[in-house]
């Protein structure tokens, strides 16, 4: 060949392409074995329950008028009955709540979701019921109000263990869900001492619940001054919604987390009576056509995702991306050997080298089902830092070279994992890395003769392609 160095180039040109799509091919086995994570998940939540949001309570009451109207002239004049059924409600003046989460993992074959058991108290005061009171009638209206319910909405009702709701200092019976047509999902609770009750009087009532769900609990601050303390086993919390805590405190052993918020600061009383319906984390929000428009009605929430700090799919599927980096830094680094030494690579060696390097990145997913992501990391670096040094040693001429070899492998991988932990660094790591890298080539190769390589290996062709004599 009379340009063999092209014809070399070309041929790694052709490894590299098929490496990528390698790569291209573990993405998928991580997308793959992503999806079926998240399919477990969902069959977990459907079995126990989903993501919950609480909301409440709520005292309403129904109330109607009825009245007589004329209509027709003469002969065809009569009374035609009329009826008007509204609802009254109140939402607290002071609402607490104090709550701590038990964390109970489940399991559906290799994948496990995070499900939470939560005792939650919720003390909830009005100071006076008037919003309860209907406007006096008109003369010839007869007006009926219900006694008043209050009712709690609940994301997932199949969650709730147990409810007990105590109304001016007594228990009363709780019946499933809500009289609220937006949030029809809960418990409520009839107060029949409550029809006599004027304007003016106060009311007391304490909310006591044990709730399970999964991965996501949200609450719903709907008081005029809204206090919410939580606490939990779970040491990596994510806070979510429109409001984070005023104050937390996370340990190893878990967390505690407060909120104070007032109806200057949230609307979400206001939105919970106007129709507006709860929406999870990721779950679409209902809709209503408004001047032609649609609008999104949530009701604004606040809650804590219950992670885990260490997603083996989402790591596994951040180390392939890096998987064509790690391929060209290794050739270019055996390509120096080459070049330096005057040694002879093939390209199939150059392709073995790295089919060793994209099974790590298979290697990795597999493992880390089973096993901790770090445990699982170690365990294929090491595999493959081990094969690339053994089979480096041969290719490269020398155990020397081949303990170099493997020693550059073993910290390259240890960089990826830097990479990999530090989320919020990794694009400044990866630059420094590659300047590094591109500074090392440049020293390395600041004296060296390219024009004197291509002679050479035009004239070690030439040789190679003369007959030899028998």
């Amino acid at each position: 060949m009379k340009f063999p160095i092209v014809g070399k180039l070309l041929a790694l040109a052709g490894v590299m392409l098929a490496l990528l799509w390698a790569l291209g091919m573990v993405s998928g086995v991580v997308a793959e074995r992503e999806g079926r994570l998240r399919e477990a998940q969902r069959g977990i939540a459907d079995s126990l329950a989903g993501s919950q949001t609480l909301a409440g309570p709520v005292l309403q009451r129904q109330c109607s008028e009825q009245w007589k109207v004329e209509q027709g002239e003469g002969k065809d004049r009569k009374w035609v009955d009329q009826r008007k059924d509204y609802t009254l409600a109140a939402v607290p003046h002071r609402l607490a709540m104090d709550a701590s989460t038990r964390i109970e993992p489940r399991t559906r074959g290799i994948f496990r979701i995070n499900g939470y058991v939560v005792k939650a108290s919720l003390q909830a005061d009005w100071t006076d019921l008037q919003a309860l009171q209907p406007a006096a009638p008109k003369a010839g209206v007869q007006q009926t109000c219900s006694d008043p319910v209050l009712w709690v909405a609940v994301a997932d009702p199949r969650g709730i263990r147990s409810a007990t709701v105590t109304l001016a200092g007594n228990e009363v019976a709780v019946q499933p869900g809500t009289p609220a047509p937006n949030v029809p999902r809960g418990f409520h609770a009839r107060w029949a001492a409550g029809k006599a009750l004027d304007g003016k009087a106060t009311l007391n009532t304490v909310v006591a619940l044990e709730l399970v769900g999964t991965e996501d609990l949200s609450f719903v601050p709907i008081g005029e001054q809204s206090n919410f303390k939580l606490s939990s086993d779970w040491p990596h919390p994510s806070f979510n919604g429109r409001f984070l805590p005023a104050q937390r405190s996370i340990t190893g052993q878990g967390f505690q987390a407060e909120w104070q918020l007032s109806a200057l600061a949230s609307r979400s009383g206001t939105e919970l009576l106007g129709g507006y319906g709860l929406c999870a984390p990721g779950e679409p929000a209902p809709t209503m056509a408004a001047a032609g428009q649609p609008v999104p009605l949530c009701i604004e929430r606040f809650g804590v995702a219950f992670i885990d700090p260490v997603s083996t799919y989402v790591l596994s599927d951040r180390a392939t991306k890096y998987g064509l980096l790690f391929i060209v830094l290794t050739f270019v680094a055996v390509g120096l050997v080459e070049v330096m030494r005057r040694l002879r690579v093939h390209p199939v060696q150059y392709a073995l080298v790295g089919c060793a390097l994209a099974l790590f990145f298979l290697l990795l997913v597999s493992l880390g089902e089973h096993v901790d992501f770090g445990v699982a990391y170690a365990t294929a670096a090491t595999a493959c830092t081990l094969l690339l040094g053994y089979y480096g040693a041969h290719v490269l001429k020398g155990w020397r070279a081949g303990l170099a070899f493997a020693g550059g492998i073993g910290g390259l991988y240890g960089l990826l994992y830097l990479l990999l932990l530090s989320e919020q660094s990794s694009l400044v790591l990866g630059s420094v890395l590659l300047f590094a890298v591109l500074a090392a080539v440049m020293g390395v190769t600041r004296r060296f003769d390219w024009y004197a390589l291509g002679a050479r290996l035009r004239t070690e062709a030439d040789f190679a392609a003369k007959p030899t004599r028998s």
